[in-house]
């Protein structure tokens, strides 16, 4: 090889980075903003809609994760940054993270995926007919009665338990508004009396559980947050611990050792935000298309803690679970 054509291989070789980060530069943006941390499974469940719909994270679209890990403060400024990027496609949720980002812009289309009424939250006009630049997704964890449906899951497993307690974080004030006030509707009806409990960081949890062991709390019911989520875990860990029956809202609870729930999927919730985004990139308008309502309820009882807890699942609970962990 000549001298020349040496010097100009190396030349194109080193120009070779510089061309991928161009590249990688130039390709649209979905910014994703979570008040909590979705987990893996999670995203790889948008990632593969968005695939499914012709967009392949790294190859012809970013996906760039914000977590704020509980810290809902920290939602405006990561939402800012998206905006100033003027990405594709905001996806956010669930409800904190959702209002920042409809409070940072009016242009940017955003996905929501939201447990409360995004109607009542100002979020979208209707569920038809958004208007505007939001739309996405509402699976119903916190109202419509669901806290109702779980408490009496709780009664029916623990019929004797008299002491019930409620955790919620205040933080999230309209999901913890929403949960409160059903669930202790939900106990005046039955004549059972709820302590509701806050907590909105992981030190707070174990204060809360302390409390539940001095006031002798004989069931627990787990409100509505993506903190929560992100913390299933620890929680799952000191329910059986300190022996305290508690019920969650969705099934990767109990996939973390928890002992039952109740709700919607997850998982289910973020393909239809992929789905959604892929429309968007394809470009449609989220003022076109509808708010899509997750109706469908899963009930998971996971048996070796109800075994570790002491207690006997009766025969009529679990025909009617949708999936039993054994």
């Amino acid at each position: 090889m000549k001298r020349r054509e040496f010097i100009a291989l190396l030349g194109g070789a080193a120009a070779w980075p510089h061309a991928t980060q161009a590249q990688q530069a130039s390709l649209p943006v979905v910014g994703f903003i979570s008040a909590g941390s979705p987990g893996p499974h999670l995203m790889a469940a948008l990632r593969q809609s968005l695939a499914e719909a012709g967009y392949v994270d790294g190859r012809n679209v970013t996906i760039e994760a914000h977590l704020a890990e509980g810290r809902y403060d920290r939602l405006p400024m990561m939402v800012a940054e998206l905006v100033r990027r003027q990405v594709a496609v905001i996806v956010a949720g669930p409800t904190p993270a959702a209002l920042a980002a409809k409070a940072a812009t009016q242009t940017i289309p955003i996905l929501v995926g939201v447990t409360d009424d995004p109607v009542k939250l100002g979020l979208v006009a209707s569920f038809a007919r958004p208007g505007g630049n939001v739309t996405g997704v509402n699976f119903v964890l916190a109202e419509f009665g669901l806290s109702a449906k779980r408490l009496g899951l709780l009664r029916e497993l623990v019929p004797q338990a008299t002491r019930i307690a409620a955790l919620v974080n205040p933080k999230n004030a309209e999901t913890a508004e929403a949960v409160t006030r059903d669930v202790m509707a939900a106990a005046s009806a039955i004549g059972a009396q709820i302590e509701v409990v806050h907590a909105s960081d992981s030190q707070e949890i174990e204060t809360a559980f302390a409390t539940f062991v001095r006031n002798r709390t004989e069931a627990l019911l787990v409100g509505t947050d993506s903190f929560y989520y992100s913390r299933r875990l620890q929680l799952a860990t000191l329910a059986t611990r300190h022996a305290i029956p508690a019920v969650y809202t969705v099934r990767e609870y109990p996939d973390a050792g928890g002992l039952m729930s109740y709700g919607t999927s997850v998982k289910e919730v973020y393909q239809q935000l992929g789905a959604y985004a892929g429309r968007i990139l394809k470009g449609e308008k989220p003022a076109d298309l509808p708010v899509v309502q997750m109706n469908k309820f899963e009930f998971v009882i996971n048996l070796p803690t109800a075994r570790a807890l002491g207690l006997s699942v009766p025969p009529s609970l679990l025909a009617r679970a949708d999936d039993v962990i054994e």
